[in-house]
């Protein structure tokens, strides 16, 4: 099958948020510095260990008070409710490819929708033709879905084209470490083998940015913080306890992906 209508199902009809490996809706793998490994995990650790990814994310961003923030490839709208929430940016768009994943999002987050008065929009659109104007925000984030993106150069041209001068950019997720290590990832790892998820370099995605033009681009490794921790809760569940996927951790290991925070400015 073609990787996007594998992806179209995965997000629409099997609705992946519901799988307990995502247990909580955030549909990401967490950030588990703060989480005890050494005993036995609960579902409260595995939704705290996806909002503090957001959490970390939102951090690097920086302030965000009097700022529009953009989201792209939104998911269920967790983590946009957030930033509008918990750290208080007055105006959160987010969009998501998938309409199935619009729609739970705007149910999902339905009493801040209403609360924001127009202000938290959910709204389909795709990563390399962005549904806004020029210079109309001021922060964009994405969090675990460019994997997903069959056009890095035109998703880096599309944010900094949204991008208001000295607008800050967001993506964390994960990376291939280098060039040529496709087909190894591609043999421990299910979704890379079928085209679900893509083996992007790092190297691609900040050298995509700074073509663009954006400036100051980074990509800082947070793998030690992710994937112990994701592992650990696999471990523990009946259905991955045995799984393909537990072989996250062992790429991460012989370096053959890891995940990142990147960062980038538009110019001034």
């Amino acid at each position: 099958m073609d990787p996007a209508d594998l992806r179209a199902r995965m997000y629409g009809p099997e609705d992946l948020a519901a799988e307990p490996l995502f247990a909580g809706g955030f549909i990401n793998f967490g950030f588990w510095s703060s989480i005890p490994l050494d005993r036995r995990l609960d579902v409260g650790h595995r939704i705290a260990s996806q909002r503090r990814l957001y959490e970390v994310a939102l951090d690097t961003l920086g302030p965000c008070h009097d700022t529009r923030l953009l989201e792209v490839g939104c998911g269920r709208g967790l983590g946009s409710a957030l930033a509008a929430t918990a750290y208080g940016v007055p105006e959160v768009h987010a969009i998501d490819l998938h309409p199935d994943q619009v729609e739970r999002a705007r149910r999902t987050n339905a009493r801040t929708v209403a609360a924001m008065d127009g202000r938290l929009v959910y709204r389909q659109g795709a990563a390399n033709t962005i549904p806004y104007p020029d210079g109309y925000f001021d922060r964009l984030l994405s969090v675990e879905a460019a994997q997903h993106f069959d056009d890095i150069p035109g998703f880096a041209h599309e944010a900094l084209r949204v991008l208001l001068p000295h607008g800050r950019l967001v993506v964390t997720t994960f990376f291939a470490t280098g060039e040529g290590h496709k087909d190894r990832i591609a043999e421990m790892l299910a979704t890379f083998r079928t085209g679900v998820d893509r083996a992007i370099p790092v190297g691609t995605m900040t050298g995509a940015l700074r073509a663009a033009g954006f400036v100051e681009v980074t990509a800082r490794s947070i793998g030690e913080h992710v994937w112990p921790g994701l592992d650990r809760w696999q471990a523990q569940q009946d259905r991955y306890a045995r799984h393909w996927s537990r072989n996250w951790l062992t790429a991460f290991r012989r370096g053959l992906l890891d995940y990142y925070m990147v960062t980038a400015q538009a110019p001034g």
